[in-house]
């Protein structure tokens, strides 16, 4: 008799296995209780029969709460009206931990109480998919990098430069050196990293401390980050659109049970392929406008402004060349229009918005500093990222995408919190 998953029972047709997992659902019909028992890998109809399990035993399954923790021996069948198309029929079960009366019932719950009981939470069908199509996707990211020649770089989680805006960082104090910050971004190391390895990129937890409560926003949250030397802007563009063909396309082909489950129309996913469609900041002002905005130059855009550009596209959107004045400290200083700077915003359609933030690096070290001063930020601080200004700079480029925006975008959600196993927002950080 062999230990199985669920996901293998087409390959034990008519053999006795053993199953080990949890109650997810029940119901019985006098001499006959209908399990269905979930283990990580699907969940399948368990027949529990009196006759076979005896008087003693058919009780306690009989009414066995839900959620309780099984090990189920039995004889794969095919049956089409069970879920996955097969069952087992019991020949012995036994109750490894009877479950407390649990929590989370059929009825419609709130967000707030499911967010505190998130630990349970994680265990229902529609957040099971939701973490599935997430896994195939962070995989996915991996494997495009590593396909094309990337090096991953690990980078510091605890700072003491930020890259973004100073007013979001997280502090702490470290020990006698005084503060230090959670990562907003990995980028600054990884530029350090492309004069050894040319093409580099990291996958780790990254934190921002707006008060922020859009649905569109964590206050950690894990971003994907690339680097590239020798690339210059347009370089830039083509990778992102590359790459974020390749994953969407990747996982919808893997998890399309899933997404199916989630009720999301792939037909808009199954458009995203190359070329994106690409705007400048000054025209997407235009659009806002028409549109009956006040948007000013020199705003950054909303996501009420980002929900009115995609909604007239039907694949991503590059919003180019923002100004200086509304950007990061490091972005290149545009050729030809110094009040503007060389970047990209990548915006996913059906009104998700932004899910990369990327440009093409200052590579002058006096444009720099002088950006660090305009900034009001220290250059004393930043000593080693001016470093690799001075020992043969070059042209690079690089991008972030965040990995729960483009969940959020890829599974239809209405909210980044359902997109992580346990969400930090501003109000909450349990469990």
């Amino acid at each position: 008799m062999e230990e199985c998953l669920i996901k293998d029972f087409p390959k034990h047709i008519g053999e006795e296995v053993v199953i080990k997992g949890w109650v997810f659902n029940r119901r019985s019909s006098g001499k006959v209780s209908f399990l269905l028992v979930r283990d990580g890998s699907g969940i399948c109809q368990v027949i529990a029969e009196r006759e076979i399990l005896g008087e003693e035993v058919y009780p306690e399954i009989k009414k066995v709460p839900i959620e309780s923790s099984v090990i189920v021996r039995g004889t794969v069948k095919e049956e089409f009206r069970s879920p996955g198309g097969y069952e087992l029929h019991a020949a012995r079960i036994e109750i490894v931990q009877k479950s407390e009366e649990f929590p989370i019932g059929k009825k419609e719950h709130g967000p707030d109480f499911l967010l505190s009981q998130r630990h349970l939470w994680l265990r229902s069908s529609r957040q099971i998919a939701i973490m599935r199509v997430r896994d195939a996707l962070v995989r996915h990211v991996r494997d495009y990098f590593h396909k094309n020649g990337f090096t991953l770089i690990d980078t510091p989680i605890i700072t003491t430069t930020c890259g973004e805006d100073t007013s979001s960082l997280f502090s702490l104090e470290y020990f006698d050196l005084g503060k230090a910050f959670l990562s907003q971004t990995g980028q600054l190391y990884l530029e350090a990293a492309i004069f050894g390895l040319g093409k580099v990129f990291c996958l780790g937890p990254t934190f921002r401390a707006e008060r922020s409560k859009t649905r569109r926003h964590l206050t950690e949250f894990w971003m994907l980050e690339a680097e590239m030397a020798f690339f210059d802007h347009d370089q830039n563009l083509a990778l992102q659109e590359d790459f974020v063909s390749y994953i969407v396309q990747n996982t919808i082909a893997e998890r399309e049970q899933e997404l199916a489950f989630l009720e999301r129309d792939l037909a808009p996913l199954k458009k995203v392929v190359p070329p994106f469609n690409r705007i400048s900041y000054d025209e997407a002002l235009e659009i806002l406008k028409k549109h009956g905005s006040d948007i000013e130059w020199g705003t950054d855009l909303g996501g009420d402004d980002e929900t009115i550009i995609t909604g007239l596209y039907d694949k991503p959107i590059f919003i180019e060349n923002y100004p200086r004045k509304v950007k990061a400290f490091y972005m290149k200083q545009h050729p030809e229009k110094p009040e503007y700077v060389r970047c990209a915003d990548l915006l996913a359609p059906e009104g998700y918005g932004e899910i990369i933030g990327g440009s093409q690096r200052e590579d002058s070290y006096d444009l720099l500093v002088k950006a660090l001063k305009d900034n009001n930020l220290n250059p004393e601080s930043y000593a080693w990222y001016l470093d690799l200004r001075k020992y043969g700079s070059v042209p690079h480029a690089g991008f972030g995408l965040g990995i729960e925006r483009t969940l959020s975008w890829i599974c239809g959600l209405k909210h980044v919190r359902e997109t992580i196993p346990f969400p930090r927002m501003i109000y909450r950080a349990y469990p």
